[in-house]
């Protein structure tokens, strides 16, 4: 009786599978399941997903669908598939650039699930792709506007948190927060906002704003130039050359120090601009509880500028209080530059486990709120731009920048693979106990 009663409490907060039927084989071919593995593809990659992740669930869903001979090969911009079953027929497909919104990462994860247990057939699945990618936002302009400055105020009170600069921070952040959104309605903007922001906030903070907040610039422009910085970029590519995937990985590397190059050249510019980058004297930093708040703000402005899904707040700020724990866990324990390993460890296998409960969104969603936490770009964004003025500190800022994108992938490896052995277990576990 007691056992009935834990079951159906346990029942009630964890996910279940859902209990239709499944698609038979008559109702599909091989060309119907080609197009749906290439809108799953493009799909994964417009989410953010890793190239060598995109390959793997293309090839798990063809093996549930029953097309063992499909051929895969994924890259940051497109994604081709040939199978001899469907005539030999070579499906190429141009993925659209720029990062999905939090709710079409969670959409497509949850798609991609209901492939993985054949629950959908492959013309709905190709009609659910179009609708996720073609969705209206959760939340209009402005609320992503609001969205953009707490997020600004979450990272710098994570960076530099000073009570002088929280609102030099929201400042700078509506002002850049109206740029990325003017760049999405007008897409042909959409390459020069980074150096127009740089270059804004720049002379903005060296004109006005640095002796009000006090100490050096850079760490003042950095977080209102966060939707920018390619934090999560860099930790991609290194997951992918970590992988093997040496073009994606190559390829996705480069990307993301043009975008640090663009920003560098706005900083470089408004520097030549005014002669110099003043300092000022440091201002008392706050207290230690300064860093959870700034999570928790930037567990919110996450949720407002990137449009999380339902209910993914309150686990949205879980992750990231438990990454930025376990970073400053790592930094007092191993150093700055070897921190994001200790962070990334924990963030596959705390997100896929949340990810059961039934109001938790899908752990993609939390975890790519968790890398942007880890923000090694802002680091290279300030090494870089020390090294412009000629600084040695830069140098020194840019080779931990460096290190501190390698250790989170190498971290987020990790965490994937441990997460993914504590799921073997767990089903082995469960057959043991079912057999007896």
């Amino acid at each position: 009786m007691a056992n009935g009663w834990f079951e159906r409490q346990v029942g009630r907060l964890l996910k279940q599978s859902a209990e239709g039927d499944t698609i038979s084989t008559e109702e599909t071919d091989a060309r119907s399941i080609l197009t749906m593995l290439e809108g799953l593809g493009l799909a994964m990659i417009e989410t953010g997903q890793a190239t060598n992740d995109v390959e793997e669930t293309l090839r798990l869903v063809a093996k549930v669908y029953q097309l063992g001979d499909v051929r895969t090969v994924v890259l940051p911009t497109y994604v081709m598939l040939q199978s001899t079953t469907a005539g030999g027929e070579v499906r190429v497909e141009s993925a659209r650039q720029g990062g999905g919104r939090l709710d079409q990462t969670g959409a497509v994860e949850t798609l991609i699930g209901r492939a993985l247990r054949r629950e959908v057939s492959p013309a709905a699945a190709v009609a659910e792709v179009a609708r996720i990618r073609t969705a209206k936002p959760r939340f209009g302009p402005v609320v992503s506007l609001l969205g953009h400055v707490i997020l600004t105020v979450g990272f710098g009170m994570v960076i530099y948190p000073t009570l002088q600069a929280i609102w030099v921070y929201a400042v700078l952040g509506a002002g850049v927060g109206a740029l990325v959104l003017l760049a999405r309605r007008f897409t042909g903007l959409s390459s020069t906002v980074p150096v127009i922001a740089a270059f804004g906030v720049t002379l903005a903070t060296t004109l006005l704003l640095v002796h009000v907040a006090g100490d050096e610039p850079l760490r003042i422009i950095a977080p209102p130039l966060v939707s920018f910085l390619p934090g999560l970029t860099l930790t991609i590519a290194a997951i992918e050359l970590t992988n093997n995937q040496v073009i994606a990985g190559a390829s996705r590397l480069v990307f993301g120090v043009a975008q640090l190059l663009l920003l560098t050249f706005g900083v470089f510019a408004a520097t030549t601009l005014v002669g110099h980058l003043p300092t000022a004297a440091p201002q008392p930093l706050l207290g230690p509880w300064s860093g959870l708040v700034g999570v928790a703000l930037v567990a919110v402005g996450f949720t407002l500028f990137m449009s999380a899904p339902r209910g993914a707040l309150v686990w949205i700020f879980l992750s990231l209080a438990l990454t930025y724990g376990a970073q400053a866990l790592g930094a007092f324990s191993l150093g700055a530059g070897l921190s994001g390993f200790v962070g990334a460890v924990v963030v596959a296998p705390f997100t896929r486990f949340a990810s059961h409960f039934r109001t938790s969104p899908p752990a993609s969603v939390m975890s790519l709120a968790c890398f942007w936490l880890l923000v090694p770009g802002a680091l290279g964004f300030i090494g870089l731009s020390g090294v412009a003025q000629g600084g040695a500190a830069g140098l020194h800022t840019l080779a931990t920048a460096g290190i501190s994108v390698l250790s989170i992938a190498l971290g987020a490896i990790v965490g994937i693979s441990l997460s993914r052995d504590a799921g073997r277990l767990a089903r082995l576990a469960r057959r043991g106990v079912s057999r007896r």
